[in-house]
């Protein structure tokens, strides 16, 4: 049976008896990896892997042993409690080996948790845990947590779930870190606010929050968008520390100020709707009150001569007459 996921953890928090397990399958191998580790977790409870009660398999080892699972999920262990044999990397061709492992699986043996890649639908391992009748198949896409994934992983921490602003910055994270990078700032979130009781607020998010190249170079756009040019050194010294070449910092804003020129020459259109950060698009609409369509043109034919003279054979440092054009940029918005 297919499983949804805002019905996962539940199932595996409290499995009914007849139920002998699941598939987990998607692209991105972090998202399977991490909710895997979730069930493992929520199934065996701690020290499972140390009292021996987790078993670890692999596609390949079901293909030179294909009774190996069957084996794996009736023994008994030394320790008492709750059983899982987990299955790593299965494809097709693990198939059969899994099907006779569930027809033989009875009450008391350990729980299945198998785990694969992107599958068609008319894969034979997603067909049988699809079609079974008591296990499940979980499917991962690539969407950004949703609010109630996010609420779950804070829980998982022993984080206060706030509200308001500080919830929607955890949401604009959501959409723009990696999973596995989202739940780590949630663990650094619980330490940083160990022993606090109350929810977190927008900076202890801002605390937490990993600087990335991608938010330092949208901070250093925003900065000549808004005419900040006294604060644009620093941001540019820190980007060419983390590696980030003039040519990258050239095509970065010219698409922003494409974007606001496309807002503010077509205020019906979809403007801005293309920035899926939603504080980021707010930031924009806001940038476009300073700014006229003829001072945008002129901004755009800036950052064009720039572009043009960075790809040519000049020997002028890149990164000064980078700066150089953003500066004159950042004057244009303070122009009226």
């Amino acid at each position: 049976m297919k499983l949804a996921l805002r019905d996962a953890a539940q199932l595996w928090a409290a499995p009914p008896g007849g139920w002998p397990g699941l598939l987990i399958y998607g692209a991105d191998p972090m998202r399977v990896a991490l909710k895997r580790a979730e069930a493992v977790a929520a199934l065996t409870g701690p020290g499972a892997e140390a009292e021996m009660r987790l078993v670890r398999l692999s596609g390949a080892d079901l293909r030179r042993d294909p009774a190996a699972v069957t084996d794996a999920l009736r023994a008994q262990g030394f320790f008492p409690g709750p059983r899982a044999v987990v299955v790593e990397d299965a494809g097709d061709a693990a198939a059969p080996a899994l099907k006779a492992a569930l027809e033989d699986w009875r009450a008391g043996d350990a729980r299945l948790v198998v785990t694969a890649g992107q599958l068609r639908p008319a894969s034979a391992l997603r067909k049988l845990f699809e079609g079974h009748r008591a296990a499940h198949a979980l499917p991962l896409f690539d969407d950004p947590p949703g609010r109630e994934e996010v609420e779950g992983m804070l829980r998982a921490a022993g984080v206060p779930v706030p509200s308001g602003p500080a919830m929607d910055d955890l949401m604009a994270l959501a959409l723009s870190l990696e999973p596995g990078d989202l739940r780590q700032t949630v663990e650094k979130l619980a330490l940083y606010r160990l022993g606090e009781t109350a929810p977190p607020g927008p900076e202890d998010i801002a605390a937490c929050a990993p600087v990335s190249v991608e938010a330092a170079l949208d901070e250093a756009l925003h900065c000549v968008a808004e005419g900040r040019a006294g604060d644009l050194a620093p941001v540019l010294r820190r980007l060419a520390a983390q590696g980030v070449t003039p040519v990258a910092l050239a095509i970065g804003a010219g698409r922003h100020f494409r974007l606001l020129h496309a807002a503010l020459a077509n205020p019906g259109g979809r403007g801005l709707a293309e920035v899926r950060n939603f504080r980021a698009r707010e930031r924009m609409q806001r940038q476009l009150r300073g700014w006229t369509a003829a001072r945008l043109e002129a901004a755009l034919s800036v950052l064009l001569e720039a572009d043009l003279a960075l790809r040519s054979a000049s020997r002028a440092p890149a990164m000064a007459l980078m700066e150089r054009a953003l500066i004159r940029v950042a004057m244009l918005a303070r122009a009226r």
